[in-house]
């Protein structure tokens, strides 16, 4: 690789994993909470600013555009590495390298996914505090591989449907699809994206895991413990 091609494709996949971030770390749930009841929704409920938290403390319409939101935070995210970076990549470069970039995309792609989940968990807009990443994760997967998104929304659904703990069901897509992304031909950087963000996410979900194994933790229609624990 030509040391031009070279620095074209990182500052274009720096920026790229940048936009990224960017993209997840916008506070749907806290803008929601704060255009229609102008409260902050991290001091109600779970503190949380995902669409469960929203549907407890802003109601179900609410809470079901932040949803779509959040998953749509995670597709634009690799919409903008996969697509943008390369570009950037050829108009910063004099002599554009398909196979470069056919080798480092997947990676920049992997990068722009952990980037989004981190956005939405910690966003620069709320000082570091967020949601759980479980919805910026599922239009990540989606974007990345939509086998791999559909077969874990699809655990997700039956789960929930079975239990009403939305927590336990987000725990078990993350764990699908860790699974799934063996099962069909993927690029290593987007198994390796798929391991850490649902380990990521599942880490995320440490209290209610505790709450689960004690037999606490609430389902659909039950207030959730409030407690900054549950984040």
């Amino acid at each position: 690789m030509k040391l031009e091609n070279a620095m074209a494709l990182w500052i274009a996949g720096a920026i790229g994993v940048l936009i990224a971030y960017l993209l997840g770390a916008i506070p749907t749930g806290y803008l929601a909470g704060k255009l229609l009841k102008g409260i902050d929704i991290r001091e109600h409920g779970s503190k949380s600013t995902g669409a469960t938290n929203v549907l407890r403390t802003l109601g179900k319409w609410p809470a079901l555009v932040v949803l779509l939101a959040d998953v749509l935070k995670g597709v634009a995210a690799i919409i903008v590495a996969r697509s943008f970076s390369p570009w950037l990549s050829t108009e910063l470069s004099s002599t554009p390298a398909a196979g470069d970039l056919e080798i480092w995309v997947p990676w920049i792609v992997g990068l722009a996914g952990i980037a989004a989940l981190l956005g939405h968990s910690r966003s620069i807009w709320l000082n570091f505090t967020g949601g759980k990443s479980a919805a910026t994760g599922l239009g990540v997967l989606l974007a990345m591989s939509w086998p791999v998104g559909l077969g874990a929304a699809a655990v997700f659904g039956i789960v929930l449907a079975i239990s009403r703990i939305v927590s336990l069901s987000s725990i078990s897509a993350a764990l699908t699809a860790i699974g799934l992304v063996f099962g069909f031909e993927q690029p290593l950087p987007y198994r390796l994206l798929v391991i850490g963000g649902g380990i990521y996410v599942i880490g995320r979900h440490r209290a209610n895991i505790q709450r689960l194994l004690s037999g606490t933790e609430p389902r659909l229609g039950r207030s959730a413990p409030d407690t900054k624990a549950q984040a």
